[in-house]
Order: C-alpha cells, then sequence, then structure tokens
C-alpha cells in the first residue's frame, strides 16, 4: 500500500535533492551540506512560505493545501508541467482528508473500449500501428499490426498486457528496445503521472506492487520520483521478424474518454522502416484480419 504521506514526502525531498544550490545563487556546494540539493529552509525561502509550514507539507502533515502555495513551492523547485501535476494530484487526498494513494476500490469495472474507437484502429492503413493505453499503462485495444509491433499481444492474457509489466518482466523487452534504460524511465515517469491522476485505482496499485516485488530496476527508477508524460516521440525496435524499425508516436487523449489514449506509430513514406512495416502487415494478414482488443472480443 502507499501512502498519500510517504509519496508527496518523497516527492519533495528527492526533487529537492536534485537540484543544484549554486545555480539558483544560494551560497554553499554540496561539500559543506549535510544533504544533497537545497535544504527545506531554502525551499521555504524561494516558495515565499515559513520553513515550518514547508516541513509539515514534506512530511505530509499539512491539510488544505492552497493552489497557490503549491505553485510556489512547484516554481521554488523548478518543477516541469507533469511534476506540477503529480505534486498537485498527490496534495489532493489531504483536501480530501484521505490516507491512501491507492486506496482499495472495490467494485470498480475493468476499463473497455467503445466499439467505434475499435473500428478506428481497424480501419487504418495498414502501415499505421495503433493501440488505445488506459489507466496504468493497460493495454485495451489494437489493431493487427499494433498488436505484433513489439510483443504479440494476442498470445498474452488480459492481465499482462500492460506496458510497464511487459517492459520490466518481460525477458524479450531488452532485445526488443535496444536503448530499453530509456524507455524503462519513460515508463516509469508514465506510471507515476498515472498514479497521481488515479490515486485510488486498484489496478495501477496492483501493477506498482507487482514491479516493486519483483524487479530491482522498476525500484530503483520508482525512487528516484521522476515524472513525466511522453505523449510523442521516436523509438527503436528489433522485430524478431522485420528487423530495426524507427517510428514516430503519438499519443492522443480521448475526448469523451479521458482515461484513455490512442497512440499511433508512423514511419516517413519510403523509408525502410516503412518498407518493414508492410512486411510486417503482409505476415500478420494486413488490415482486413485485424483483431479486437479483450475488451471486444472477450478472448481471456
Amino acid at each position: 500500500m502507499l501512502h498519500a504521506e510517504i509519496e508527496i514526502s518523497s516527492f519533495l525531498k528527492a526533487r529537492r535533492a536534485a537540484l543544484d544550490p549554486a545555480e539558483l545563487g544560494l551560497p554553499g556546494g554540496y561539500n559543506r551540506r549535510r544533504v544533497r540539493g537545497l535544504r527545506r529552509e531554502e525551499v521555504a525561502q524561494l516558495a515565499g512560505i515559513s520553513v515550518d509550514y514547508y516541513t509539515r507539507i514534506e512530511q505530509g502533515r499539512a491539510h488544505a493545501i492552497s493552489d497557490s502555495v503549491l505553485d510556489a513551492i512547484a516554481r521554488a523547485l523548478r518543477l516541469s508541467g507533469g511534476e506540477v501535476s503529480y505534486l498537485r494530484n498527490v496534495a489532493a487526498p489531504r483536501r480530501r482528508g484521505a490516507a491512501a494513494v491507492c486506496a482499495p476500490s472495490p467494485g470498480r469495472p475493468r476499463q473497455t473500449v467503445r466499439p467505434e474507437i475499435q473500428q478506428l484502429l481497424d480501419a487504418m492503413d495498414t502501415v499505421v500501428p495503433a493501440l488505445v493505453m488506459g489507466r496504468g499503462l493497460d493495454i485495451l485495444a489494437w489493431n493487427a499490426l499494433g498488436g505484433r509491433l513489439a510483443f504479440d499481444l494476442e498470445r498474452l492474457t488480459p492481465d499482462r498486457r500492460n506496458t510497464a509489466l511487459l517492459v520490466f518482466l518481460d525477458p524479450a523487452a531488452r532485445e526488443l528496445h535496444p536503448e530499453w534504460e530509456r524507455k524503462a524511465e519513460e515508463v516509469v515517469g508514465n506510471l507515476r503521472a498515472e498514479s497521481g491522476r488515479h490515486p485510488d485505482d486498484p489496478r495501477i496499485c496492483e501493477v506498482v506492487g507487482e514491479l516493486l516485488d519483483r524487479s530491482p530496476e522498476f525500484r530503483r527508477l520508482w525512487d528516484a520520483q521522476g515524472v513525466y508524460e511522453c505523449l510523442r516521440g521516436t523509438k527503436r525496435i528489433v522485430h524478431p521478424e522485420v528487423g530495426e524499425l524507427t517510428v514516430t508516436f503519438e499519443s492522443l487523449r480521448l475526448s469523451t474518454d479521458p482515461d484513455q489514449v490512442l497512440v499511433t506509430y508512423t514511419a516517413p513514406r519510403g523509408s525502410v522502416t516503412e518498407r518493414r512495416l508492410r512486411e510486417l502487415a503482409d505476415r500478420v494478414g494486413g488490415a482486413a484480419l485485424a483483431v479486437q482488443g479483450p475488451a471486444q472480443s472477450g478472448r481471456p
């Protein structure tokens, strides 16, 4: 069980430890400090609040923290946009009086994908792999090419169709992703952002708990408190059937299903990757044989 007090404390400590006092014009280097980064009193000074109040916030003992105070702390700690959102989200349980970040939520149904979204996936061109991600990085639906771009999703049971579980626990992950360390950091950053948005989601608790228990690499990155959402970029995949692919991905949050993200992968027209994607499409039968995700197909 991950508690709200622990989350906000660990996050703020990690963020102030990551800052160089010299870059902020503060006196004293690391060699004359008992702790790395900024002291609590320095964060409080930069944020314009009392040291006692900042200490209570960092220790998870402050309630009803105002947005203006959170914004001031964010500016003091030079937080990114994703980190600011995470700070606001993990502060929210204190405003509600809740104690747990991962409080159980019995009876919450598993996410499903609307049939229209599955139709959109299936209608895409045969060289556009696509899938839909849900809360906690679960893979909810895909088209034929998306289901074979890296891991073979059809061969997995629904509870294992999760990006974080696959990247850290599947033996094939390091061969599929030659830049595995960067991929792992992105996954952890996204998963922590998800945990901030959905503090009471049992599936996120389940995924994080399993990874903390089974993966030392995940535990190391999770403890670093990195928070960011990687919604677009380029990735390399060494596909076992068609060779290395370099694809550009875009993540589009669905307006009527805000907890779901449509992810598409493309390659420049005429590129080696496009040719290999067409070859892969031929191998999986093309768009006419596109498979459905678990939400529609009912397959285990």
